[in-house]
């Protein structure tokens, strides 16, 4: 069996479980968050959130890519969210890769760069800081409130990164 089977099963047994209920597609929180794709983000324990409450967007980084600024204004525009907390988190692979490094041996390997960037970094605090200023200087997405956040995934710990 393959893990894609054993999640089909595994849906089988939740079904089992979990009885009919209607949420509506809006989030109750009218909150956003934007966080990186890691499978060691328990975002809904960690932050005690419940199906319903938030958009979750996620990507390798959580950086303010096209598609998560596309998936901000839908969320926003069509469904009414006004908060963003952008969170990072310790550990990421994304700080241990150069990322012109990267680029170059894809080049040599499949004849070509990417024509995005891959969002190589060093220091955590300092990509939250640029995500929640990109987010906050396009003009697909209204900055209500935006706030940055550094996940420790180690701990659990959620340390909110000074944006000045």
């Amino acid at each position: 069996m393959s893990a894609i089977d054993d999640l089909v099963e595994h849906n089988q047994a939740y079904l089992a479980g979990h009885g009919h209920r209607e949420l509506p597609t809006a989030p109750k929180l009218h909150l956003a968050v934007l966080t990186c794709m890691d499978s060691r983000l328990d975002l809904f324990g960690a932050l005690g959130l419940h199906l319903g409450e938030a958009h979750l967007i996620r990507n390798a980084g959580g950086i303010a890519t096209d598609d998560a600024v596309r998936s901000l204004l839908l969320s926003q525009r069509l469904l009414g969210t006004n908060s963003i907390m952008v969170i990072h988190h310790s550990r990421c692979g994304l700080e241990t890769f150069d990322e012109e490094g990267l680029q170059s041996e894809l080049e040599e390997s499949v004849g070509v760069r990417t024509p995005f960037r891959l969002g190589a970094y060093r220091d955590a605090d300092a990509d939250v800081r640029e995500t929640v200023a990109t987010l906050r200087q396009s003009p697909f997405v209204e900055t209500t409130e935006v706030r940055g956040f550094v996940f420790n995934v180690d701990d659990g710990d959620l340390r909110e990164v000074s944006l000045a």
